[in-house]
């Protein structure tokens, strides 16, 4: 039996290689959330704190205010947390200070950028994922659905991602060998499943296994290098040299 795989969102970029976007969980989210609460609450301190130096009867002000009033105070401080939630979403690329410190970002299903009105509306049904007490509604929705969304993102069309951190260096493309395409060979160009194919294998190359990436590359190198006996032995010499190869194969394509 295999162990269960962590939810994950599939993407194509427009260059046509796959990408797999792991699903941030109900911890990555705790965590965020945490760190945007204690930004709120140390906003609302410091806002107090101002009000007491204006007004020195802060109770008695309080108490002489009209029902009215104080609902519309209670739907001010909710409105000023949506208004954070969303502007920060949509400023700092789908992030908040807290989701941007445990490296998570929200993104559409498709896994583009987040708008305006899908992070809108997943903060305005924040309110109802947390009903009844301690995001229990939310909490549940985060657990039992499989990427990890609560009803906001449901109702959006969102979900949150993690970022993670990647070697830029292992896509530095190496020296190419000195190996020309024939010219015989370049007329004959690449299907876009061909291309698709090998802009795969160069992506995932660097999480391969030693012998089966080169094994994978050769292979590839033979099916579409058109290449000579002594093209290919100098070729699979060169270090690096079949994956510049293959990169130098595509880009001739574009």
């Amino acid at each position: 039996m295999s162990p269960p795989t962590s939810p994950s969102l599939d993407v194509a970029t427009p260059e046509r290689v796959s990408l797999s976007l792991p699903v941030a969980g109900i911890g990555y989210r705790c965590l965020a959330y945490l760190v945007d609460l204690a930004l709120l609450f140390f906003f609302w301190v410091l806002a107090y704190f101002v009000f007491t130096l204006l007004v020195s009867d802060v109770v008695g002000f309080f108490t002489g205010l009209s029902g009215l009033v104080r609902t519309l105070m209670v739907l001010g401080v909710f409105a000023t947390q949506w208004v954070y939630w969303t502007l920060c979403e949509v400023l700092m690329g789908g992030q908040t200070p807290g989701k941007r410190l445990v490296g998570i970002r929200v993104v559409r299903v498709d896994g583009s950028p987040v708008g305006v009105l899908e992070s809108a509306v997943r903060n305005l049904v924040r309110v109802v994922d947390s009903f009844p007490l301690i995001y229990a509604v939310g909490c549940l929705s985060v657990l039992l659905t499989r990427q990890h969304r609560r009803l906001g993102d449901l109702l959006a069309g969102t979900l949150l991602v993690r970022e993670e951190r990647i070697d830029l260096d292992k896509y530095t493309a190496t020296a190419a060998p000195s190996v020309a395409l024939p010219s015989a060979d370049v007329t004959a160009r690449l299907g876009s499943g061909d291309v698709e194919l090998i802009l795969s294998f160069l992506a995932r190359a660097p999480w391969l296994e030693p012998a089966a990436r080169t094994r994978l590359g050769t292979r590839l190198v033979e099916r579409y290098g058109g290449l000579d006996a002594q093209q290919h032995a100098t070729l699979l010499a060169a270090p690096g040299g079949v994956e510049s190869f293959l990169r130098a194969r595509v880009q001739a394509e574009r």
